[in-house]
């Protein structure tokens, strides 16, 4: 479980209701000495509340170990990484240190990695800084229709741009057919852009495939690796991607900080402009506290990938098979090529943000999808493209576990959404068995 202050137990629907009122605090129903987990602790002025966290596709809890390593960038590497002087020396080493690891884990150049802000930024980087620098050769992108909108908010400005985008579709797992792709790629064709595994319904693209296609075809292919970083092995050269992006936040690191790989020989075109860091290609001074704390959370990542992958996905199945004994509870996304920590339904008969909104209250954090869209009130366009309706598509239920959960938080965790459905549907529902997985 884990412990964060009260204010901060909110879920991707962004139903926000905890206050420093121990009395308002969300109450937490499972496991010995209820009382006291109901009420929290006040702690420094925070009250701790326990609560089941499971949207790690929203965002993860700084790990200690990355908080331990950024800590030197506040004190002791605080100088200017472009400065000549000695305090700046240290900070440009710090800073290529984690440059030199970010790259390693991903089978990288340090050179090839260019630090931004986030996967939002270095998703806008790659659409935008590829369209613009290849606009006098042609003006075609091709994506999927089930991109997360950092990628098809930046086509559509280049759309309104002069430039022609095809949006690929999906089967109904939300997969993006490498054949169809393929045949979309044309003579004016300068850029492909599919994410590595949907951030929403956890369905695994065939990005290798896609790439080998794209080498083929001579066209720079861009991969929006965030949600896959910590569930699958990421390698540049295997998946032949010319880009991709990545994000701290998802990995126990923190945020404000993401990375974007550019191949060498890639033109790009910057979209910052100021000064000449990142080689020119994304201006402003850069945080060595935030580079330090990605290098060590995507190491850690790395380190531990094969081992908490395997425990996450048993946990995960052990979800499914629970949840899905619920009348008319569905799955979305692959049945089996998903990632490791993602679990994604339609629930028939209830409204997605109530049913959120209700598991909040009992201490569960869910969401109905993505966080960036978390205030819409339209359905998901992951889950239209795969072919829900969208009245079936407004009862959507996201979750994602994480390096912290345990079987009996999922265990918790069927209990509560059956009878939290059960009851927005005016009915009692039986309480399911408790699955296994062998």
């Amino acid at each position: 479980m884990i412990r964060v202050p009260a204010s901060t137990c909110t879920s991707s629907y962004s139903s926000s209701r905890a206050t420093t009122d121990r009395a308002t605090l969300p109450r937490f129903a499972a496991g010995p000495d209820t009382s006291t987990r109901a009420a929290g602790r006040s702690v420094d002025g925070y009250h701790r509340a326990v609560m089941i966290y499971l949207d790690h596709a929203a965002t993860t809890p700084v790990r200690r170990e990355v908080l331990e390593a950024m800590l030197p960038g506040f004190t002791e590497h605080w100088g200017n990484p472009s400065s000549i002087y000695a305090a700046g020396r240290r900070a440009r080493q710090a800073l290529d240190e984690a440059r030199e690891t970010i790259a390693a884990a991903i089978g990288a150049e340090p050179r090839e990695i260019v630090l931004t802000s986030g996967g939002t930024e270095a998703d806008n980087l790659a659409v935008k800084g590829i369209a613009w620098a290849a606009s006098a050769r042609g003006r075609h992108i091709v994506t999927s229709a089930v991109e997360h909108h950092a990628v098809l908010h930046a086509c559509q400005v280049l759309e309104r741009s002069g430039f022609e985008v095809t949006y690929v579709g999906v089967d109904r797992w939300g997969r993006v057919d490498p054949d169809a792709l393929a045949a979309a790629i044309g003579e004016h064709t300068i850029l492909v852009t599919i994410m590595t595994a949907s951030n929403e319904v956890g369905t695994v693209q065939p990005v290798a495939e896609i790439g080998a296609i794209c080498r083929e075809r001579r066209v720079p292919f861009h991969t929006d690796a965030v949600q896959a970083a910590g569930s699958l092995p990421i390698d540049v050269d295997s998946l032949g991607v010319s880009l991709l992006s990545l994000a701290a936040h998802k990995i126990h690191g923190p945020k404000g900080i993401g990375a974007l790989y550019v191949r060498r020989g890639t033109q790009l075109l910057a979209q910052h402009h100021g000064g000449s860091q990142e080689r020119q290609r994304r201006a402003g001074t850069e945080s060595v506290a935030l580079a330090a704390g990605f290098a060590r959370a995507l190491a850690l990542a790395v380190a531990e990938r094969e081992a908490e992958t395997a425990r996450q996905a048993a946990l995960r199945d052990r979800l499914i098979a629970g949840l899905t004994t619920i009348d008319d509870v569905e799955l979305t996304g692959h049945p089996s090529e998903r990632l490791a920590n993602s679990a994604s339904f339609v629930v028939g008969g209830v409204q997605g943000g109530d049913l959120v909104a209700a598991l909040d209250m009992a201490g569960i954090a869910a969401s109905t999808g993505s966080a960036c869209t978390s205030g819409s009130v339209e359905p998901s366009h992951v889950l239209l493209a795969m072919g829900i309706a969208p009245e079936r598509a407004q009862g959507s239920l996201r979750l994602t576990l994480g390096r912290d959960t345990t079987g009996d938080e999922i265990d918790r965790t069927i209990a509560v959404v059956a009878e939290t459905v059960g009851r927005l549907r005016g009915t009692h529902a039986p309480q399911p068995a408790a699955a296994s997985v062998s």
